[in-house]
């Protein structure tokens, strides 16, 4: 029972500090900027399921993908490592990742599919990190990763929701403190598969 509240805390851990709900307020704000409540609304709701559908069919398939294209373990956890240490790496140093580049662009209903669900919400670095947490698991660890990633889509949906009221209240200091823990939070992520995956390529794990 610990190990699966330890593996639980792990997932969630990793998928709050990747997909970060309070940082990414402000993106959704510029990209619904000039849509009334009920559209900004519907165009959330619209990313947190496209996001939601697309991990849910990485974690399920994410065993055959491996056997399809011949990815061994040890290799995925030492690439998808450095792509996410990258990722947090660039939250560090106050830039916003290259997967989540945004430019300027008009208010379209269009933005909910990309690029608020791809690449910001499901981006490489959370493919990646979904796919870690199930690359040698069982269909229960399977079925906690899906379960864990609802409830962050649950909680990114109730963050856009109040997306101004908290942007009023708490300010972009804070929001970019808060980005800038979750950076190094995915960074030692990174660094932990980087670690893992060496180990495994080496036998190292006794």
């Amino acid at each position: 029972m610990s190990d699966i509240l330890t593996y639980s805390i792990s997932v969630f851990t990793g998928f709050f500090a990747i997909m970060n709900p309070i940082s990414n307020i402000p993106i959704f704000i510029s990209l619904t900027e000039g849509a009334n409540k009920e559209t900004k609304q519907k165009v959330n709701k619209k990313a947190v399921l496209t996001a939601f559908i697309i991990i849910a069919v990485f974690v399920i398939l994410g065993k055959f993908i491996f056997q399809l294209f011949g990815i061994t373990i040890p290799a995925f956890k030492i690439t998808g490592g450095i792509l996410i240490f990258y990722v947090g790496f660039e939250m560090l140093q106050s830039k916003k990742s290259n997967v989540k580049h945004l430019k300027e662009t008009n208010f379209d209903e269009n933005v909910a599919v990309s690029p608020l669900a791809i690449p910001i919400l499901a981006g490489p670095g959370t493919i990646v990190t979904a796919m870690n947490f199930v690359s040698n698991s069982s269909y229960l660890d399977i079925g906690l990763v899906i379960v864990i990633f609802a409830l962050m889509c649950v909680l990114t949906y109730v963050a856009f929701s109040l997306s101004d009221f908290i942007a009023r209240k708490i300010g972009d200091n804070v929001i970019s403190v808060i980005g800038k823990i979750m950076g190094l939070i995915i960074a030692i992520i990174g660094t932990t598969m980087i670690i893992q995956g060496i180990k495994l390529s080496f036998d190292l794990l006794n």
